[in-house]
Parts: structure tokens; sequence; C-alpha cells
């Protein structure tokens, strides 16, 4: 069956988007390597703050900034702070090689979290799915071979909060306003790393804040070319194109960080690949899926440094409508 010329696009896009992200990922492993992942957080949410507040001012719709289900709020900014920590602290450890087939977990994870916190009814095929991904991760963890350490702790953590970040979303999503899911957790990731920043701070040369200033440029870009994906063509065939970071991760991994890759670490990843992209699949079929969680979100562990993609594509939804409405 012969690709449509949008769907061709729309992949071409989230490849080129991932792309950006892979590289972005890279430049916090190097950093993570010579600086504490508080003052990486600190300085990439500190220069990266003009760039989202162009984004917070396209939101025209009115209301103020109190959340109207604070709990929850609360809730989503915790998860968020403490994902970006896990996140950061397991890029600068572990291989990338080990970093992403953990993280590629996530859609295994929002599956299960769907069925408790959005009613979500999963059958034999999506089940069995999850367990075989679950099998994938073990055979990546490889446990009680001394393999295991606290990087892997923190990239399963990782993984798993951006899951329930995810499901938080999706739960109140509807009523709150775009700025006010924006702007809180931001804040909260920027007030914990400013104030364990004076414990951990070394001084930084100019091109270590060159690299900062990257790691937002290119975590925004991404998300834009992610955001004319989604635009173009269906969930379906953008979400699979994320498992192409596993590629970037080997080239980059083998030429700035000099990494080996075992065939455990391959088949684990492999089986994790088909599995997500086998839930993604089954997710597309409105029979199937009341909620989607899965296709609607990417599966990358929360920077916390900019708003996620769901958020965006909202935002410019508002933005759209107010110029049709004027």
């Amino acid at each position: 069956m012969a690709v449509s010329p949008t769907n061709l696009r729309g992949a071409l896009l989230a490849l080129a988007g991932f792309v950006l992200f892979s590289t972005n990922d890279v430049m916090i492993k190097f950093l993570g390597g010579v600086y504490n992942p508080f003052q990486t957080i600190f300085f990439s949410g500190v220069l990266g703050f003009p760039l989202i507040a162009v984004l917070l001012l396209g939101d025209r719709t009115e209301g103020n900034l109190i959340p109207r289900r604070p709990a929850w709020m609360a809730l989503r900014a915790g998860v968020t702070v403490l994902n970006v920590i896990t996140g950061f602290y397991a890029f600068a450890v572990l291989p990338l090689s080990e970093c992403y087939p953990i993280f590629f977990a996530t859609p295994l994870l929002i599956t299960v979290l769907a069925i408790p916190m959005l009613g979500e009814r999963v059958g034999l095929h999506r089940g069995a799915a999850v367990l075989v991904g679950l099998l994938g991760v073990l055979v990546v963890l490889r446990p009680g071979t001394g393999h295991l350490g606290l990087g892997h702790l923190a990239a399963l953590s990782a993984a798993f909060l951006g899951s329930l970040n995810a499901i938080i979303m999706r739960k109140t999503g509807g009523t709150e306003r775009y700025v006010v899911m924006m702007l809180y957790p931001m804040l909260a990731n920027f007030m914990v790393s400013a104030v364990a920043l004076p414990f951990v701070y070394l001084p930084m040369p100019i091109g270590h804040l060159g690299l900062l200033a990257c790691i937002a440029a290119l975590g925004l870009g991404g998300s834009l070319l992610l955001i004319s994906a989604y635009r173009v063509s269906p969930a379906v065939i953008v979400a699979p194109m994320q498992y192409s970071q596993i590629i970037w991760a080997t080239i980059f991994g083998s030429i700035v960080f000099h990494e080996t890759h075992d065939l455990r670490t391959i088949a684990g990843t492999l089986i994790i690949i088909a599995s997500g992209i086998y839930i993604v699949l089954r997710e597309d079929r409105t029979t199937v899926s009341r909620v989607r969680p899965v296709l609607g979100t990417p599966m990358r562990f929360d920077q916390g440094l900019l708003p996620r993609l769901a958020l965006r594509l909202r935002l410019l939804d508002g933005r759209r409508a107010s110029k049709d409405e004027g």
C-alpha cells in the first residue's frame, strides 16, 4: 500500500524532530558528566525561559493563573520535578543505548496506569503486549547479574514518572488553562534547582553555557517539528518515529562516548520497541481504546524545561481559534 504524501511528510518531520531531541540528550549527557543535574536543570531553564515566554504570551483565553484543581496541579508539579531530576541523572551515568530502551517502556506503563486512573479497559492483546515489553525491559536490565545500578533505577523512575505525568495531563487537561498547565511545573522545577544550586555549583565556561542554550533551543525546535508532524499526519504514523532515537543513540554513543552495545541490550530493545509499536497500533483503533493516552504522548522523559507536546498543540489550537473568531 502506497504511503500518502502527507503521511510521508509527517513521518519525515517527526524523524527530524527526534534527531534534534537525540542531539539534545547527547548534550545533557555530556554536561551531566561534569556538573550536578541540579545545575544543568537550573541554567537550562533560565536560558530557555525567553523561548517559553513567547508561547505563554500566545494564550489568549480569559482567566487567572489560579489552578482550578490545585491538588492535581501540585501533584503534576512534583512529578515533573522528580521526572527531570531522574532523567538527567540517568543520562549522566548510563550509556545512551541503555537509557532509551528503559524510557521506551513509557507506553507500557501508561497502558497500565490508564486502567485505575482513567478507567481504560485493556484487553488481551494490549495486556499481552505490555507483558512482552516488560520482559524486554528485564532483558536490558539483566537482574541478578550485578549489572544494575542507581542509574538504572533513575531511568526506570523517569519512565514511570513520565507515564504518570501523561495520565495526569489526560485527566486534568480539559479543565485547566493551557498557561496554568505549563507554568506551575516549570516554576517548581526552577525553584527546586535554585535551592539546590548553591550546594552543587561549579563555575561554567562560556562554551558550556552555550551548550545549555542549545539544549533549550533544540528542545523547542524538536517540539515544533513534532507539532507540525501531528498537524499533517495521524498520531499512529508519528508516534512510532520516536523509536528512531535508538539509532541515533547507537551512533552518538559510539562516536562521542565510545560506548559498546551487547547483544542482550539490543535484543531487549527490539522487544520493547515491538511491543510499544503494537500498543500504538491497537490504541489507534477506536473500538479498542476509549481515551488513547499513549498516542498523545511522546515516549521520552519530561525534561520539565519546555511545555509538553499536548499542551503546545492545544495552545496553538487556541490561538488559531482566536484568529478565526476575530
